[in-house]
Protein backbone atom coordinates (compact mmCIF):
# COMPACT_ATOMS: atom_id res chain seq x y z
CA UNK A 1 0.00 0.00 0.00
CA UNK A 2 1.61 3.08 -1.05
CA UNK A 3 0.87 6.09 1.42
CA UNK A 4 1.38 9.75 1.60
CA UNK A 5 1.21 11.85 4.61
CA UNK A 6 0.80 15.87 4.06
CA UNK A 7 2.32 17.01 7.58
CA UNK A 8 0.89 20.31 9.37
CA UNK A 9 -0.66 22.39 6.39
CA UNK A 10 -3.05 24.99 6.18
CA UNK A 11 -5.53 22.71 4.65
CA UNK A 12 -8.70 24.49 2.14
CA UNK A 13 -11.24 21.26 2.82
CA UNK A 14 -14.54 20.42 2.35
CA UNK A 15 -16.99 22.08 -0.41
CA UNK A 16 -17.06 25.61 1.41
CA UNK A 17 -13.21 25.88 1.24
CA UNK A 18 -12.71 25.98 5.42
CA UNK A 19 -8.96 26.35 6.00
CA UNK A 20 -7.07 24.39 9.34
CA UNK A 21 -4.19 23.88 10.23
CA UNK A 22 -4.73 19.34 9.78
CA UNK A 23 -2.61 16.58 8.45
CA UNK A 24 -4.10 14.67 5.43
CA UNK A 25 -3.38 10.84 4.08
CA UNK A 26 -3.29 9.66 1.01
CA UNK A 27 -3.97 5.95 0.28
CA UNK A 28 -3.28 4.72 -3.49
CA UNK A 29 -4.29 7.53 -4.67
CA UNK A 30 -7.68 8.76 -2.43
CA UNK A 31 -7.92 10.43 0.51
CA UNK A 32 -8.41 8.74 3.22
CA UNK A 33 -8.36 10.88 6.20
CA UNK A 34 -8.13 14.86 6.77
CA UNK A 35 -7.74 15.50 10.85
CA UNK A 36 -4.55 16.97 13.25
CA UNK A 37 -2.12 15.19 14.14
CA UNK A 38 -2.18 11.78 12.04
CA UNK A 39 0.33 9.20 14.16
CA UNK A 40 3.29 8.46 12.52
CA UNK A 41 4.55 5.61 14.15
CA UNK A 42 0.89 3.70 13.63
CA UNK A 43 1.35 4.85 9.55
CA UNK A 44 4.94 3.21 9.17
CA UNK A 45 3.87 -0.29 11.11
CA UNK A 46 1.10 -0.26 8.41
CA UNK A 47 2.33 0.56 5.06
CA UNK A 48 5.26 -0.81 3.08
CA UNK A 49 5.63 2.48 1.07
CA UNK A 50 4.84 5.85 3.08
CA UNK A 51 6.20 9.52 2.20
CA UNK A 52 5.97 12.31 4.58
CA UNK A 53 5.78 16.09 3.12
CA UNK A 54 5.86 18.42 5.55
CA UNK A 55 3.61 21.40 4.45
CA UNK A 56 4.35 23.64 7.72
CA UNK A 57 3.50 27.44 7.22
CA UNK A 58 2.35 26.15 3.78
CA UNK A 59 -1.06 26.26 1.97
CA UNK A 60 -2.14 22.78 1.12
CA UNK A 61 -5.17 23.47 -1.90
CA UNK A 62 -7.70 21.63 -4.23
CA UNK A 63 -5.38 21.28 -7.44
CA UNK A 64 -6.75 24.18 -10.19
CA UNK A 65 -8.83 23.01 -12.80
CA UNK A 66 -9.35 25.00 -15.89
CA UNK A 67 -11.82 24.28 -18.38
CA UNK A 68 -11.03 25.63 -21.65
CA UNK A 69 -7.62 25.15 -23.33
CA UNK A 70 -5.91 24.11 -26.75
CA UNK A 71 -2.46 22.44 -25.99
CA UNK A 72 -1.94 22.25 -29.85
CA UNK A 73 -1.65 26.17 -29.44
CA UNK A 74 0.82 26.73 -26.63
CA UNK A 75 3.99 25.66 -29.73
CA UNK A 76 2.21 29.38 -31.27
CA UNK A 77 2.76 31.52 -28.41
CA UNK A 78 3.45 35.14 -29.61
CA UNK A 79 3.25 33.94 -33.65
CA UNK A 80 -0.64 35.53 -33.36
CA UNK A 81 -0.44 38.86 -31.39
CA UNK A 82 -2.11 41.46 -31.89
CA UNK A 83 -5.59 40.23 -34.34
CA UNK A 84 -8.93 40.14 -33.81
CA UNK A 85 -10.71 36.42 -33.47
CA UNK A 86 -11.69 35.94 -36.95
CA UNK A 87 -8.18 37.50 -38.67
CA UNK A 88 -6.31 35.44 -35.71
CA UNK A 89 -7.58 32.32 -36.80
CA UNK A 90 -7.44 32.94 -40.35
CA UNK A 91 -3.68 34.49 -40.70
CA UNK A 92 -2.65 32.31 -37.83
CA UNK A 93 -3.55 29.78 -36.30
CA UNK A 94 -5.43 27.82 -38.90
CA UNK A 95 -2.48 27.81 -40.61
CA UNK A 96 -0.28 26.78 -37.96
CA UNK A 97 -2.23 23.70 -36.70
CA UNK A 98 -2.95 22.88 -40.06
CA UNK A 99 1.35 22.64 -40.18
CA UNK A 100 1.63 20.27 -37.32
CA UNK A 101 2.48 16.69 -37.06
CA UNK A 102 2.61 14.36 -34.60
CA UNK A 103 6.55 15.26 -33.14
CA UNK A 104 5.56 18.88 -33.34
CA UNK A 105 1.78 18.29 -31.40
CA UNK A 106 3.85 16.28 -28.71
CA UNK A 107 5.99 18.82 -27.88
CA UNK A 108 3.12 21.56 -27.59
CA UNK A 109 0.94 19.06 -25.27
CA UNK A 110 4.81 18.68 -22.82
CA UNK A 111 5.33 22.54 -22.94
CA UNK A 112 1.64 22.88 -21.82
CA UNK A 113 1.34 19.83 -19.11
CA UNK A 114 4.96 21.47 -18.04
CA UNK A 115 3.63 24.83 -18.00
CA UNK A 116 0.16 23.84 -16.00
CA UNK A 117 1.84 21.83 -13.31
CA UNK A 118 4.28 24.27 -12.56
CA UNK A 119 1.29 26.84 -12.22
CA UNK A 120 -0.94 24.65 -9.84
CA UNK A 121 -3.40 23.42 -12.76
CA UNK A 122 -3.79 19.86 -12.17
CA UNK A 123 -7.14 19.16 -14.69
CA UNK A 124 -8.16 20.64 -18.01
CA UNK A 125 -10.62 20.51 -20.77
CA UNK A 126 -8.94 21.29 -24.04
CA UNK A 127 -9.54 21.23 -27.88
CA UNK A 128 -6.64 20.06 -30.25
CA UNK A 129 -6.45 20.46 -33.60
CA UNK A 130 -7.94 18.10 -36.68
CA UNK A 131 -5.54 15.64 -36.87
CA UNK A 132 -3.08 13.45 -34.37
CA UNK A 133 -5.32 14.14 -31.57
CA UNK A 134 -4.04 10.66 -30.58
CA UNK A 135 -0.77 11.89 -30.12
CA UNK A 136 -2.12 14.52 -27.46
CA UNK A 137 -3.71 11.53 -25.45
CA UNK A 138 -0.93 9.77 -25.81
CA UNK A 139 1.60 12.36 -24.39
CA UNK A 140 -0.78 13.68 -21.70
CA UNK A 141 -1.19 10.18 -20.32
CA UNK A 142 1.91 9.33 -19.96
CA UNK A 143 2.77 12.48 -17.98
CA UNK A 144 -0.01 11.74 -15.34
CA UNK A 145 -1.69 15.18 -15.56
CA UNK A 146 -5.22 14.64 -15.67
CA UNK A 147 -7.15 16.01 -19.00
CA UNK A 148 -10.34 15.34 -20.97
CA UNK A 149 -9.43 15.94 -24.72
CA UNK A 150 -11.31 16.65 -28.24
CA UNK A 151 -10.49 16.26 -31.60
CA UNK A 152 -11.82 19.35 -33.16
CA UNK A 153 -14.31 19.26 -35.89
CA UNK A 154 -14.76 21.43 -38.39
CA UNK A 155 -16.70 20.64 -41.81
CA UNK A 156 -17.74 23.84 -43.12
CA UNK A 157 -16.44 27.72 -43.51
CA UNK A 158 -14.61 29.86 -45.76
CA UNK A 159 -11.16 30.73 -45.29
CA UNK A 160 -10.24 26.96 -43.41
CA UNK A 161 -6.97 25.35 -44.81
CA UNK A 162 -7.47 22.55 -47.09
CA UNK A 163 -5.66 20.56 -45.04
CA UNK A 164 -8.00 21.44 -41.70
CA UNK A 165 -11.52 21.24 -43.63
CA UNK A 166 -13.18 17.41 -42.96
CA UNK A 167 -16.61 16.26 -44.60
CA UNK A 168 -18.86 15.32 -42.20
CA UNK A 169 -18.86 12.01 -42.26
CA UNK A 170 -15.12 11.59 -42.03
CA UNK A 171 -15.32 14.06 -38.75
CA UNK A 172 -17.61 11.88 -36.84
CA UNK A 173 -15.91 8.53 -37.85
CA UNK A 174 -12.16 9.88 -36.82
CA UNK A 175 -14.25 11.43 -33.30
CA UNK A 176 -16.05 7.83 -33.06
CA UNK A 177 -12.40 5.98 -33.56
CA UNK A 178 -11.09 8.18 -30.53
CA UNK A 179 -13.88 7.23 -28.40
CA UNK A 180 -13.63 4.12 -28.89
CA UNK A 181 -10.26 3.73 -27.73
CA UNK A 182 -9.86 6.64 -25.19
CA UNK A 183 -12.73 7.69 -23.87
CA UNK A 184 -13.21 6.03 -20.45
CA UNK A 185 -15.64 7.26 -17.82
CA UNK A 186 -13.08 6.72 -14.85
CA UNK A 187 -9.80 7.11 -16.55
CA UNK A 188 -7.83 9.94 -15.74
CA UNK A 189 -7.46 10.82 -19.20
CA UNK A 190 -10.83 10.72 -21.08
CA UNK A 191 -12.38 12.19 -24.60
CA UNK A 192 -14.75 14.39 -25.56
CA UNK A 193 -16.52 16.09 -28.34
CA UNK A 194 -14.90 19.33 -29.82
CA UNK A 195 -16.51 20.99 -32.66
CA UNK A 196 -14.92 24.15 -32.67
CA UNK A 197 -17.85 26.46 -33.09
CA UNK A 198 -20.83 26.72 -35.23
CA UNK A 199 -19.68 29.34 -37.60
CA UNK A 200 -16.95 26.01 -38.62
CA UNK A 201 -19.79 23.24 -37.89
CA UNK A 202 -22.60 21.91 -40.14
CA UNK A 203 -26.26 21.82 -38.46
CA UNK A 204 -26.05 18.15 -39.70
CA UNK A 205 -22.86 17.69 -37.67
CA UNK A 206 -23.94 19.21 -34.78
CA UNK A 207 -27.22 17.39 -34.25
CA UNK A 208 -25.41 14.33 -34.58
CA UNK A 209 -22.84 14.83 -32.11
CA UNK A 210 -25.21 16.12 -29.91
CA UNK A 211 -27.57 13.27 -30.16
CA UNK A 212 -24.49 10.38 -29.55
CA UNK A 213 -22.67 12.85 -27.04
CA UNK A 214 -26.19 12.36 -25.07
CA UNK A 215 -26.77 8.66 -25.25
CA UNK A 216 -23.05 7.86 -23.95
CA UNK A 217 -23.15 10.67 -21.60
CA UNK A 218 -19.77 12.57 -23.33
CA UNK A 219 -18.89 16.24 -22.99
CA UNK A 220 -19.25 18.79 -25.87
CA UNK A 221 -16.89 21.29 -25.98
CA UNK A 222 -16.92 24.07 -28.04
CA UNK A 223 -17.18 27.79 -28.61
CA UNK A 224 -19.94 30.52 -28.11
CA UNK A 225 -20.64 34.04 -28.95
CA UNK A 226 -16.91 35.39 -28.15
CA UNK A 227 -17.10 37.84 -31.25
CA UNK A 228 -19.61 39.96 -32.59
CA UNK A 229 -18.97 38.76 -35.84
CA UNK A 230 -18.44 35.40 -35.25
CA UNK A 231 -22.53 36.14 -33.47
CA UNK A 232 -23.18 38.19 -37.05
CA UNK A 233 -22.35 35.15 -39.07
CA UNK A 234 -24.31 32.54 -37.39
CA UNK A 235 -27.42 34.96 -37.12
CA UNK A 236 -27.27 35.55 -41.29
CA UNK A 237 -26.98 31.61 -41.49
CA UNK A 238 -29.32 30.25 -38.73
CA UNK A 239 -31.50 33.76 -38.02
CA UNK A 240 -30.95 32.69 -34.48
CA UNK A 241 -28.38 34.08 -32.19
CA UNK A 242 -25.64 31.56 -31.23
CA UNK A 243 -26.75 30.27 -27.84
CA UNK A 244 -30.63 29.59 -29.29
CA UNK A 245 -29.02 28.22 -32.19
CA UNK A 246 -27.64 25.42 -30.41
CA UNK A 247 -30.13 24.89 -27.63
CA UNK A 248 -31.53 24.00 -31.00
CA UNK A 249 -29.36 21.81 -32.57
CA UNK A 250 -29.37 20.07 -29.10
CA UNK A 251 -26.04 21.19 -27.63
CA UNK A 252 -27.71 22.79 -24.29
CA UNK A 253 -27.29 20.79 -21.14
CA UNK A 254 -25.34 19.49 -18.39
CA UNK A 255 -22.87 17.42 -20.65
CA UNK A 256 -22.19 20.63 -22.88
CA UNK A 257 -19.02 23.33 -22.01
CA UNK A 258 -19.45 26.30 -24.39
CA UNK A 259 -16.08 28.61 -23.97
CA UNK A 260 -16.59 32.15 -23.75
CA UNK A 261 -20.15 33.43 -24.06
CA UNK A 262 -19.37 37.19 -24.11
CA UNK A 263 -21.97 38.89 -26.17
CA UNK A 264 -25.05 36.89 -24.60
CA UNK A 265 -28.55 38.56 -23.76
CA UNK A 266 -30.68 37.80 -20.94
CA UNK A 267 -32.83 35.46 -22.82
CA UNK A 268 -29.65 33.73 -23.69
CA UNK A 269 -28.19 33.81 -20.24
CA UNK A 270 -31.57 32.39 -18.78
CA UNK A 271 -31.22 29.46 -21.49
CA UNK A 272 -27.59 28.72 -20.38
CA UNK A 273 -29.23 28.74 -16.47
CA UNK A 274 -32.24 26.42 -17.46
CA UNK A 275 -30.80 23.92 -19.67
CA UNK A 276 -27.88 23.52 -16.70
CA UNK A 277 -25.32 24.21 -19.67
CA UNK A 278 -21.60 25.32 -18.80
CA UNK A 279 -19.83 28.26 -19.39
CA UNK A 280 -16.06 28.51 -19.66
CA UNK A 281 -14.74 32.19 -18.77
CA UNK A 282 -11.38 32.95 -20.23
CA UNK A 283 -10.74 36.81 -19.12
CA UNK A 284 -7.19 37.42 -20.46
CA UNK A 285 -8.29 35.60 -23.88
CA UNK A 286 -11.53 37.82 -24.02
CA UNK A 287 -9.16 41.30 -23.21
CA UNK A 288 -6.44 39.91 -25.42
CA UNK A 289 -8.35 39.67 -28.75
CA UNK A 290 -10.55 43.03 -28.20
CA UNK A 291 -13.67 40.26 -27.63
CA UNK A 292 -14.86 41.94 -24.84
CA UNK A 293 -15.89 40.93 -21.12
CA UNK A 294 -18.64 38.18 -20.42
CA UNK A 295 -21.22 39.54 -17.58
CA UNK A 296 -19.81 36.45 -15.08
CA UNK A 297 -21.76 38.47 -12.80
CA UNK A 298 -25.30 38.79 -14.54
CA UNK A 299 -24.73 34.73 -15.08
CA UNK A 300 -23.92 33.56 -11.96
CA UNK A 301 -26.78 35.28 -10.31
CA UNK A 302 -28.92 34.00 -12.88
CA UNK A 303 -27.64 30.25 -11.51
CA UNK A 304 -25.32 29.70 -14.64
CA UNK A 305 -22.66 27.05 -13.85
CA UNK A 306 -19.10 29.50 -14.60
CA UNK A 307 -15.87 27.68 -14.54
CA UNK A 308 -11.88 29.36 -15.66
CA UNK A 309 -10.02 28.36 -18.16
CA UNK A 310 -6.56 30.67 -19.77
CA UNK A 311 -7.74 29.68 -23.44
CA UNK A 312 -4.48 29.18 -25.77
CA UNK A 313 -1.29 30.40 -25.44
CA UNK A 314 -0.90 32.61 -28.82
CA UNK A 315 -4.02 34.92 -27.26
CA UNK A 316 -2.91 35.03 -23.53
CA UNK A 317 0.31 34.55 -23.86
CA UNK A 318 0.59 31.99 -20.88
CA UNK A 319 -1.69 29.42 -19.46
CA UNK A 320 -1.30 30.83 -15.48
CA UNK A 321 -4.30 29.93 -13.57
CA UNK A 322 -3.48 32.51 -11.04
CA UNK A 323 -3.41 35.12 -13.60
CA UNK A 324 -7.02 33.92 -14.79
CA UNK A 325 -8.51 33.98 -11.35
CA UNK A 326 -7.43 37.33 -10.56
CA UNK A 327 -7.98 39.17 -13.58
CA UNK A 328 -11.74 37.65 -13.92
CA UNK A 329 -12.22 39.20 -10.69
CA UNK A 330 -11.31 42.40 -11.50
CA UNK A 331 -13.02 42.78 -14.81
CA UNK A 332 -16.40 41.76 -12.92
CA UNK A 333 -15.37 44.68 -10.07
CA UNK A 334 -14.94 47.04 -13.11
CA UNK A 335 -18.32 46.75 -14.07
CA UNK A 336 -20.57 45.78 -11.50
CA UNK A 337 -18.85 47.43 -8.04
CA UNK A 338 -15.94 46.30 -5.68
CA UNK A 339 -18.12 43.64 -4.22
CA UNK A 340 -18.50 41.38 -7.51
CA UNK A 341 -17.03 38.25 -7.54
CA UNK A 342 -15.15 38.21 -4.39
CA UNK A 343 -11.87 35.76 -3.92
CA UNK A 344 -13.94 32.83 -2.34
CA UNK A 345 -15.85 33.19 -5.86
CA UNK A 346 -12.92 33.43 -7.83
CA UNK A 347 -10.99 30.33 -6.61
CA UNK A 348 -14.36 28.36 -6.53
CA UNK A 349 -14.65 29.23 -10.13
CA UNK A 350 -11.11 27.58 -10.41
CA UNK A 351 -12.03 24.33 -8.37
CA UNK A 352 -15.03 22.59 -8.05
CA UNK A 353 -16.63 24.55 -10.61
CA UNK A 354 -14.64 23.41 -13.14
CA UNK A 355 -14.83 19.90 -11.78
CA UNK A 356 -18.78 20.23 -12.17
CA UNK A 357 -18.23 21.50 -15.93
CA UNK A 358 -16.07 18.38 -16.49
CA UNK A 359 -18.50 15.72 -14.27
CA UNK A 360 -15.89 15.04 -11.93
CA UNK A 361 -17.14 16.77 -8.59
CA UNK A 362 -17.28 13.42 -7.04
CA UNK A 363 -13.42 12.35 -8.00
CA UNK A 364 -11.89 16.24 -7.89
CA UNK A 365 -12.12 19.77 -7.44
CA UNK A 366 -12.24 20.22 -3.21
CA UNK A 367 -10.26 18.26 -1.00
CA UNK A 368 -12.56 15.95 0.77
CA UNK A 369 -12.21 12.22 2.23
CA UNK A 370 -12.71 9.64 -1.02
CA UNK A 371 -11.96 12.04 -3.69
CA UNK A 372 -8.81 11.46 -5.93
CA UNK A 373 -5.55 14.00 -4.48
CA UNK A 374 -5.14 16.37 -7.04
CA UNK A 375 -3.46 18.30 -4.55
CA UNK A 376 -0.89 21.80 -4.29
CA UNK A 377 1.09 22.78 -1.69
CA UNK A 378 1.77 26.70 -1.89
CA UNK A 379 4.30 28.90 0.05
CA UNK A 380 2.87 32.22 0.75
CA UNK A 381 5.61 33.18 3.32
CA UNK A 382 6.69 35.28 0.56
CA UNK A 383 7.50 39.14 -0.03
CA UNK A 384 4.46 39.87 -1.93
CA UNK A 385 2.25 37.92 0.19
CA UNK A 386 2.93 38.89 3.52
CA UNK A 387 0.84 39.69 5.88
CA UNK A 388 -2.36 36.97 4.99
CA UNK A 389 -4.83 38.22 7.20
CA UNK A 390 -7.33 36.57 4.98
CA UNK A 391 -5.56 33.40 3.09
CA UNK A 392 -8.10 32.61 0.13
CA UNK A 393 -7.76 36.73 -0.95
CA UNK A 394 -3.98 36.20 -0.63
CA UNK A 395 -3.84 32.78 -2.49
CA UNK A 396 -6.04 34.86 -5.63
CA UNK A 397 -4.76 38.33 -5.27
CA UNK A 398 -1.56 38.18 -4.16
CA UNK A 399 0.09 34.73 -4.90
CA UNK A 400 1.41 33.33 -8.24
CA UNK A 401 2.92 30.50 -10.13
CA UNK A 402 5.78 30.36 -8.68
CA UNK A 403 4.73 30.06 -5.24
CA UNK A 404 3.18 26.45 -6.04
CA UNK A 405 5.90 24.08 -5.05
CA UNK A 406 4.77 20.55 -4.57
CA UNK A 407 1.84 19.80 -7.04
CA UNK A 408 0.13 16.00 -6.55
CA UNK A 409 -2.52 14.33 -9.24
CA UNK A 410 -4.32 10.84 -8.49
CA UNK A 411 -1.75 10.97 -5.74
CA UNK A 412 1.25 10.87 -7.59
CA UNK A 413 4.01 13.75 -6.62
CA UNK A 414 4.54 15.19 -10.56
CA UNK A 415 6.08 18.10 -9.05
CA UNK A 416 8.18 17.95 -5.84
CA UNK A 417 10.45 21.37 -4.44
CA UNK A 418 9.52 23.48 -7.58
CA UNK A 419 10.79 20.52 -10.08
CA UNK A 420 9.02 18.48 -12.42
CA UNK A 421 9.04 14.74 -11.64
CA UNK A 422 7.56 13.60 -14.67
CA UNK A 423 9.62 15.35 -17.36
CA UNK A 424 12.81 16.92 -18.02
CA UNK A 425 12.04 20.85 -18.48
CA UNK A 426 15.17 21.88 -20.25
CA UNK A 427 14.66 19.19 -22.66
CA UNK A 428 10.93 20.04 -23.09
CA UNK A 429 11.92 23.64 -23.64
CA UNK A 430 14.96 22.62 -26.40
CA UNK A 431 12.06 20.68 -27.91
CA UNK A 432 9.54 22.84 -27.85
CA UNK A 433 11.94 25.41 -29.50
CA UNK A 434 13.39 22.78 -32.45
CA UNK A 435 10.02 22.05 -33.57
CA UNK A 436 8.26 25.38 -33.47
CA UNK A 437 11.09 26.33 -36.09
CA UNK A 438 10.27 23.07 -37.96
CA UNK A 439 6.26 23.79 -38.22
CA UNK A 440 6.49 27.58 -38.98
CA UNK A 441 8.81 26.53 -42.20
CA UNK A 442 5.75 23.99 -42.72
CA UNK A 443 3.08 27.05 -42.06
CA UNK A 444 4.74 29.43 -44.49
CA UNK A 445 4.43 31.98 -42.38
Amino acid sequence: MTQILIRNGQVIFGENAQIQNLDLLIENGVIVDIKKDIDIAELKNKSSELTIIDATEKLVSPGFIQTHLHFCQTLFRGSADDLELLDWLRLRVWPMEAAHNPASLAASARLSVGELIKSGTTSALTMETVHHTETVLETVEKTGFRAIIGKCMMDKGLGVPSRLAENTKDSLKASLDLIESWHSPSGRVRYCFAPRFAVSCTQELLETVASIAKEREIIVHTHASENRREIEVVESETGLRNIEYLQKVGLAGKNVALAHCIHVNDREQQILAETNTHVLHCPSSNLKLGSGVAPITDMLAKGVSVSIGADGAPCNNNIDIFKEMRLAALLQKMQYGSTALPARTAFYLATLAGAKALGLEKEIGSIEIGKRADIIIVNLNKLHCTPTPDLLSTLVYSANASDVETVLIDGQIVMEDQQLQIMDEKEVIATAHQEYNHLVKRAGI
